[in-house]
Order: C-alpha cells, then sequence, then structure tokens
C-alpha cells in the first residue's frame, strides 16, 4: 500500500459550549474541547485510575452550526476526522504548536428530547447529526445467533 492515512475517531464528552468564529463571506468555524476517559486498574494498588485526554476539535459553516444548536457541555459524541497541526506564535514572538481534530463527521449520542416512551424528539435536519440509533434494542428475532 503507498497511500497513507489521517483518520481519527472519538467517543466523547464535550468538556466546554461550542465557540463560534464568523469570517466575511458567511463561513464560520466551532471549536470545543473533547474528554475521552481511559480507566484501567492499578496492580500494585488494586485501584480503579480514570485517566481523561483533552482533544482540541474544530467543524466548519454549516456543522459547525449544527453543533453549537445541538450540543451543550457534558453532551457525549462520536467524533470522526483528522489531524491537522497548526504553527502559531505567542505574545513573545516564540513558535508554538497546537494538533486539532478537524472534524469531517459526527454523530450526537445524548439524545435530550427523549419521551419516556423512548420516542425521539425534534432532531436536527442534517444526515451527519441524527442521534445514534445503534444503542436502541433489536426487536428481531434472531435464532440463528451462536450466543
Amino acid at each position: 500500500m503507498s497511500g497513507t492515512l489521517n483518520k481519527v475517531m472519538l467517543i466523547g464528552h464535550l468538556g466546554d459550549e461550542v465557540k463560534m468564529h464568523y469570517f466575511d463571506g458567511g463561513n464560520c468555524v466551532g471549536r470545543f474541547p473533547l474528554a475521552t476517559n481511559e480507566t484501567y486498574t492499578n496492580k500494585q494498588t488494586n485501584e480503579r485510575v480514570t485517566s481523561t485526554e483533552w482533544h482540541n476539535v474544530v467543524v466548519r459553516n454549516k456543522a459547525a452550526e449544527i453543533c453549537e444548536k445541538y450540543l451543550s457541555k457534558g453532551d457525549k459524541v462520536y467524533i470522526e476526522g483528522r489531524l491537522k497541526t497548526r504553527k502559531w506564535q505567542d505574545d513573545k514572538g516564540n513558535d508554538r504548536y497546537s494538533t486539532e481534530i478537524q472534524c469531517t463527521d459526527f454523530t450526537f449520542l445524548t439524545n435530550k428530547n427523549e419521551a419516556p416512551t423512548g420516542n425521539s424528539g425534534h432532531q436536527p435536519e442534517s444526515n451527519q447529526a441524527t442521534p445514534n440509533t445503534a444503542s436502541q434494542p433489536i426487536t428481531e428475532d434472531n435464532d440463528d445467533l451462536p450466543f
């Protein structure tokens, strides 16, 4: 295989609200931090340890507006995209680097408008932002399954 691949898939919780930046010409960018957790048992102390990793997510234009409208701090979301490192200068003129996730697709995993009967409330009008339906119970009888 001669090609390369730059692909990121994350499931995590928003660490803050989506911050929007608007540009001339109508384009916009949304940014938010995403927390992913890893939990393991320390073999020496037999204690459960949770490690949190923070990711800077960038989403653009219509997708950014959808994220701003429907996502809020603490919501669980699936993000798919690619890594992008930006170079910039701080106040003292030193070169700094930031690695971000350039979001190309997302799925909301927190359904805020779920009724007690299990029906979904209002859903976003984009196919990128529909709530995850894979977590709904499957009602088909699959007797040929080995488990």
